[in-house]
Parts: C-alpha cells; sequence; structure tokens
C-alpha cells in the first residue's frame, strides 16, 4: 500500500516497485491522478489498484487496507506518504489549516499504521515506512503546520517501535528522511505567499527518493537519511540550533521569482483532479542521484574498504620500519 500516490514520491515509488512487478494498492484523494499511476504500473509490469480515500478519514483507510487485501492478499508493505500542507506565516493561518494539515500528514500515517498493524500483527510479519523529512528535527519558516506534523510522526514512530519490541513482533519500522524534492506538490500547495512556492535547494529527483524507499522496504535500517542536505540540517540543528534558526529566517529560498497566481486551486480540503505525475517543474534544478544516499545503502561495504586501506597501511608502515 502507498498513500499520496497519485503523485511525487508516491508516484515514483509506485513505479519503482511496478518494476519489480509488485501488486500495489494505490491510495489518494484524486482518482484521475490514481488513474494515471495505475496505468504507470501496469505499463512497468506490476499490477495496481486504485483506492479513492482521504487518509484523515480512518475508517476510509481501514475499508481501503481491507480492499487491497481482498484483491491482492496479504499487504507485506505499507508506505505512508500522503501530505498536505500550507505555505504562510504563522500569524496568517487559521485553526482549520492547522487541523487539517494535521490531519493528513501526522494522524494519516496514524491511522494507515493502525491499519497496517491490524493485518501484520497476527502474521508476525511486515514492514512499514514513513515518508520523512528533514523537517522532522529542523523547523523552518513559512510551513510551521508541516514541520510539527513530521516532529510527530518521530515521536509516534519511536513509541510504536518500543511496543513492538515488547511484544516481540517481527514487524519493521523504518523512517525515510528526505530533502527538497522536485514534486507536484509545489504547485497546488495553499500558498499564501507573494511569490510561486518552491523547494529549498538543493533539490532531488522523486526517483531518488522512491529508491531510498526500495531500499529501506527490504533492509532492516531503523531510519535512512536522503541527500547531504538531510544530513547537514539533522546535525547542524543539534551542533548549533540558534544559528540555524537566523540562517532560515530568510522566505527568499522557499518562493521563486514569478508572482503567485491568486486563482490557482490548492489541494488541502479537496483534491485538484488532473494528472501531475511524480515530478514537479524545477527538473532543470533537481539532482539525479545522492552520492550521499549511495553511501549510506553501501555503508557495510564503504566501512570494509577502508578498514582494508587502513590495514594496508598499517601494513606498509611496519614492514618499513622494520628494514629501517
Amino acid at each position: 500500500m502507498i498513500t499520496g500516490a497519485a503523485a511525487g514520491i508516491g508516484r515514483a515509488t509506485a513505479q519503482a516497485f511496478a518494476k519489480r512487478g509488485a501488486h500495489i494498492g494505490l491510495l489518494a484523494r484524486g482518482r484521475v491522478g490514481l488513474e494515471g499511476a495505475k496505468a504507470d504500473v501496469e505499463r512497468l509490469g506490476g499490477r495496481g489498484l486504485v483506492l479513492v480515500a482521504d487518509v484523515a478519514d480512518d475508517k476510509a483507510v481501514e475499508a481501503a487496507a481491507e480492499k487491497l487485501e481482498q484483491e491482492f492478499g496479504p499487504i507485506d508493505i505499507w508506505i505512508n506518504d500522503a501530505m498536505a500542507s500550507v505555505f504562510s506565516p504563522i500569524m496568517e493561518m487559521t485553526p482549520e489549516e492547522y487541523r487539517r494539515v494535521t490531519d493528513v500528514t501526522y494522524l494519516g500515517y496514524v491511522w494507515g499504521t493502525l491499519a497496517a498493524l491490524r493485518r501484520m500483527r497476527p502474521r508476525n510479519r511486515g514492514v512499514i515506512i514513513h515518508v520523512g523529512s528533514a523537517l522532522a528535527y529542523r523547523g523552518i519558516p513559512l510551513q510551521s503546520a508541516y514541520c510539527a506534523a513530521k516532529h510527530a510522526i518521530q515521536g509516534f514512530t519511536d513509541s510504536l517501535r518500543c511496543e513492538l519490541i515488547h511484544d516481540k513482533k517481527d514487524i519493521h519500522v523504518c523512517i525515510v528522511e528526505m530533502p527538497a524534492v522536485n514534486t507536484p506538490q509545489f504547485g497546488w500547495v495553499k500558498n499564501k505567499m507573494p511569490n510561486k512556492a518552491q523547494p529549498v535547494p538543493p533539490i532531488f529527483q522523486p526517483e531518488v527518493a522512491a529508491d531510498a524507499i526500495i531500499f529501506a522496504a527490504t533492509h532492516k535500517r531503523r531510519e535512512i537519511y536522503v541527500g547531504f542536505p538531510t544530513v547537514e540540517a539533522i546535525i547542524g540543528n543539534k551542533i548549533a540550533p540558534g544559528i540555524l534558526d537566523h540562517y532560515l529566517a530568510s522566505y527568499k529560498t522557499q518562493q521563486t521569482d514569478e508572482p503567485r497566481n491568486p486563482n490557482q486551486p490548492d489541494n488541502l480540503f479537496s483534491p485538484v483532479e488532473h494528472d501531475f505525475g511524480a515530478h514537479g517543474t524545477f527538473d532543470n534544478l533537481a539532482r539525479k542521484f545522492s552520492p550521499q544516499l549511495w553511501l549510506t545503502k553501501n555503508r557495510v561495504w564503504v566501512i570494509a574498504i577502508i578498514l582494508i586501506i587502513i590495514a594496508a597501511i598499517v601494513a606498509l608502515f611496519i614492514a618499513h620500519s622494520r628494514h629501517a
């Protein structure tokens, strides 16, 4: 099951699993985007099931999970990816906007996780992946509701892991912390800034995110950071959070130079029915490869090679000292 499968990271992840012949539940609110995702999946060698549902509705998520298992059998992997956000200063946010972002971006993960656990716990197997963000550790201006929701996911997941250990359940939970990604969300997000929204550079293509999610689904890592910017943000906030407060205080990095279209529809309370695909409008700026992610995925081999090199240097030094 992939929530938020109609576009962006969820869409790219569905494509990546389809190449491996997976049977995939595609869950989101917009049917048009989901039908496009299903066409992608089946073109690439997988099977897709369109599940139109709002992740903020726990009963709808539960019904979608039941339908998926009736169609394709037991759910092995559940990926929580659906999100909503508002680009706005805090003082211009409304209570309804805060509730909606929280209902989707935080509670949507909770309802998805509960639906997955109801099926995985009796079988004592399964993988749950949460698509996180560097913003789970380091909040930034203009996205307070989204950052708060990502922080909440961290706390929820820590509690969940402890309980699964206590209950001796072989269910793996991983958070994949993402950098800025070139997804269509910046064209449909509710935006109260004067200019169009953009991800904070450097930007990565959604296929990089999908690669990390595929890896998380097949390797028992507790948490995976994607991209050096994610590492820098998380570690930097632990070392010098006050400096980051001042560095991130500018609003310019989250806006383009183009004025916002005041009539552009947003998807906060209802879907924008269009097939946006996986990519946003920043292909010319987005990176297709992350050296940091490659190192993370291959850390065992990298460490082994480093140790071999060190051992060889030490051996050469000892041999040279004996001949001196």
